[in-house]
């Protein structure tokens, strides 16, 4: 029985676990969105929610300059910051964390994350998810480019600006039909 084990094995050692939620967490912040499997996702979405909560509560103390900072102001910032590097390794996510990330969600008590389901990978069948940070509550959603499945860990990166060009050629280049080869008919087989 497995009463009051929280977390999922994913039939890896701990250390192995670690070191993978750890850079899920980090490409997360980095990226806003990552591509994985289910499993993976969901208990990304706990450690990353939890991690943006350490970030979120020192988020007054974050908009003042480090030397206009009380004692305890400053220790709560390093608190916060040795809280976020237990889970998260990767300085410059943690630095993204707390410069962009934390300012962010000030308002906003949980849900700063989001799962929505892909279709399954071609390889194993396994159910693929994209995990993605929350927008800002005054922003448009980011737009996810559909329920391909395809591509690499991350999906759905916005576009450029100035790629209207880009975009026109994408767009001529679909256009055009393309000329499919006849398929052979199978023969049968003989018993």
């Amino acid at each position: 029985m497995r009463h009051q084990r929280a977390g999922v094995h994913l039939s890896r050692t701990s250390a192995h676990r670690k070191a993978l939620f750890s850079n899920l967490v980090a490409a997360l912040f980095t990226n806003e969105r990552i591509r994985t499997t289910d499993a993976k996702a969901k208990e990304t979405r706990r450690l990353a929610e939890r991690t943006i909560t350490w970030a979120r509560r020192v988020g007054d103390v974050l908009g003042k300059k480090p030397e206009r900072r009380t004692i305890e102001e400053s220790a709560r910032v390093v608190h916060a910051v040795r809280m976020a590097r237990r889970i998260v390794r990767d300085r410059g996510a943690v630095m993204k964390l707390f410069d962009e990330l934390a300012p962010r969600y000030t308002g906003r008590n949980g849900g700063y994350t989001r799962i929505v389901k892909l279709v399954q990978r071609p390889g194993d069948a396994a159910s693929m998810s994209l995990l993605e940070l929350m927008p800002e509550d005054g922003a448009s959603a980011p737009k996810t480019e559909g329920k391909s499945g395809a591509g690499g860990k991350t999906a759905g990166a916005p576009a450029a600006k100035g790629s209207a060009k880009a975009s026109a050629k994408g767009a001529a280049k679909s256009a055009k039909p393309t000329a499919e080869p006849a398929k052979k008919p199978r023969a049968a087989k003989a018993k």
